[in-house]
């Protein structure tokens, strides 16, 4: 599990989305992005689809995700 909590782009509140990890000012889980994009949908069409989450965000999670993924793992 990826964490979140020094991405810029993202937020959490236990108030919103059931505390899920969202783009910030929007409610648009962060989990949504990565579900589209194994559907094959591309980023400009995500940002249409999910009004608030700005391409520069998308950019920014996708390269926190990258980065996260290439540390290696602590048992």
């Amino acid at each position: 599990m990826l964490d979140w909590s020094s991405c810029s782009a993202v937020e959490r509140d236990p108030q919103r989305v059931s505390g899920a990890w969202v783009f910030r000012g929007t409610r648009v889980p962060v989990s949504a992005l990565f579900e589209n994009l194994e559907d094959g949908v591309q980023i400009t069409q995500f940002v249409e689809w999910f009004p608030g989450v700005t391409i520069e965000q998308v950019r920014v999670v996708l390269d926190h995700a990258g980065k996260s993924l290439a540390l290696p793992q602590v048992a």
